[in-house]
């Protein structure tokens, strides 16, 4: 309180407001501080306490909006504490989002954190000599740019990016800290996430048009009368990434940034349906959760991911499936084995501070003796005692190929090429190839025919064209006398049946094009060729009459066509093997 001895001449409601607000002050500090002790893993733990915590925040936010002369001339309220907690709140709702997988969440959070700008709460924190009180505002500016990567939008991006760089610069030359470095390399990697993207798509005044890559109402063919498939329900995924060097920020590398957006539905702001913006209703959630629930595991330990895998199947619910996608460094084995079982094929890296020297695992052990630092084909066995659908885009993808269905569940895995033409291979940095498709499969395309940018509007044509492409692979799966039973099941699913269609469209386009085929006539190259440079899966689709449909070739040599890129590709229908 303001004023040495002037206490006595407080009226007693303006003491009483002040205390109040101190203590609701403390409670959201000490709630909001216990939120790092939850288990991250789990449906039901978390619940209660955010509940608690989004009270408190409810009463604060509210209390200081109604109170804010009292607390400005009897507590010395300062605009930076206002904009703590308006970013505490949108902390919150972040957290929200990652635990329910609900889009909206997104949106409440961006509210939040866009008015903490727009009414500058911290703008006079720089003229304060406090170091912390920078470094608060410094780490406002990385969450909101996360918000705002994940809700596409890419100019305000840009504009934080600006603003950060020079609060850094002028924090950096103010205080002689030692986080200088830490602090730039947040800007390279925000920077770098930002230019990942392979394409630009420009509209007729040379703007960039941001295009949204989330499930859209009529984005995925509609199941047709007579359509025989499962009702299964994507329930749970975990996505994760460990790639050694590729692009990220905030742990989320790209190619974990891209599938998340893959498994989501475009998100509706709640705040636009029945209040006005900047108000915290944090216990109003859509009538259902209409995304499959994501664990994010960067760089997980072999225990991490396993915790988080079992967690994920003892929760998932009757008639529902697990996704887990593997975006991770390949673990190949040391020699060869008498017998080939489920843990003679390497797998894909999890994370340890020790054995990986630039990039390649160091072994230091007897050759006999499996990898300890990798998951096995074999590891995910105990799994398959539910519905389970593997994503693996590795360079050891295809040691999942290797896999047993024990149980009699659906199982199904996709499995990225092992090997790519030289000129992609230097884009890695930027994602995977494999993840680019399954994520948008015209950037796909185009990204491997070496387009950075186009037309909108034949953009659009491209889609259309896709639409129909698309249309015709579902058709095929769905009549097929001979493909695999788990195939059907999970099609009944809108995001399965999806990532299935884009994976059928990846194979025909990659085994068209012709950096991917080798000129040699030796029958044994090309299927040496064959096993590394293309996309597999268990169970194998039917190849001749899926992946080498002549049908499906056509419409990639119509798109082509369309593209003006016709001589990227050999014309399958006359040059298949």
């Amino acid at each position: 309180m303001t004023g040495v001895g002037a206490e006595d001449d407080i009226p007693l409601c303006e003491r009483k407001t002040v205390t109040d607000f101190c203590y609701l002050l403390d409670k959201s500090k000490q709630l909001f501080n216990g939120l790092r002790d939850l288990p991250q893993y789990g449906h039901k733990q978390w619940q209660s306490y955010f509940g608690r915590t989004f009270d408190v925040y409810t009463k604060l936010w509210k209390f200081q909006q109604q109170h804010r002369q009292v607390l400005d001339n009897r507590y010395g309220l300062k605009r930076w504490q206002i904009g703590e907690v308006a970013s505490k709140i949108g902390q919150l709702y972040y957290h929200y989002y990652l635990r329910t997988s609900e889009t909206s969440y997104l949106n409440e959070a961006f509210s939040f954190y866009s008015a903490i700008r727009q009414r500058s709460y911290y703008h006079q924190v720089n003229k304060e000599d406090r170091p912390e009180l920078v470094v608060k505002k410094l780490r406002y500016y990385a969450r909101f740019i996360v918000v705002c990567l994940l809700l596409n939008k890419m100019d305000l991006v840009k504009v934080l990016v600006k603003e950060l760089s020079e609060e850094i610069e002028d924090y950096t030359q103010r205080f002689n800290t030692e986080d200088q470095l830490e602090w730039n390399l947040v800007l390279q990697e925000v920077a770098a996430f930002v230019e990942a993207d392979p394409l630009m798509i420009l509209n007729d005044d040379n703007g960039v048009v941001v295009i949204s890559n989330r499930l859209q109402e009529g984005g995925v063919p509609p199941l047709e009368q007579g359509m025989v498939v499962g009702q299964l329900t994507l329930a749970d995924a975990l996505i994760i990434g460990n790639c050694n060097n590729q692009v990220k920020f905030s742990e989320l590398t790209i190619d974990m940034f891209r599938m998340l957006q893959a498994l989501e539905r475009e998100p509706v702001n709640l705040a636009t349906q029945s209040s006005k913006p900047g108000t915290l209703e944090p216990n109003e959630k859509p009538a259902k959760r209409e995304n499959p629930h994501k664990y994010l595991l960067y760089k997980p330990t072999f225990s991490q991911l396993y915790t988080f895998l079992s967690a994920s199947f003892k929760e998932l619910p009757a008639n529902s499936v697990l996704l887990v996608y593997l975006s991770a460094t390949g673990v190949f084995p040391t020699g060869r084995s008498e017998c080939e079982g489920p843990y003679d094929f390497g797998g894909v890296l999890t994370n340890t501070n020790r054995d990986v020297v630039n990039g390649e695992m160091v072994q230091k052990r007897n050759q006999a003796q499996k990898e300890m630092h990798c998951l096995h084909p074999g590891d995910l066995f105990p799994f398959t005692r539910k519905p389970l659908f593997i994503i693996v885009d590795s360079s050891n993808s295809t040691a999942y190929k290797n896999f047993s269905n024990l149980f009699g569940q659906p199982l199904v895995c996709l499995l990225s090429p092992t090997v790519y033409p030289k000129s992609m291979q230097d884009q890695s940095q930027r994602g995977s190839l494999f993840t680019l498709f399954l994520y948008n499969p015209l950037m796909g395309f185009l990204s491997v025919c070496g387009l950075s940018s186009m037309r909108y509007g034949l953009w659009e044509k491209a889609q259309e064209l896709l639409r129909k492409f698309f249309h015709d692979i579902g058709q095929m799966i769905t009549s097929s006398r001979v493909i695999d039973q788990a195939y059907l099941q999970f099609y009944g699913d809108e995001f399965l049946r999806l990532l299935m269609i884009r994976f059928v469209f990846c194979c025909t386009t990659l085994r068209l094009h012709k950096l991917f085929r080798l000129d040699e006539d030796a029958v044994s190259v090309r299927l040496l060729q064959e096993a590394r440079s293309f996309p597999e899966s268990y169970p194998p689709l039917p190849k001749q009459e899926m992946v080498e449909s002549s049908l499906l070739q056509k419409h990639v040599l119509e798109l082509a066509a369309m593209l003006d890129v016709q001589n990227l590709f050999s014309d399958g229908m006359l040059d298949n093997y």
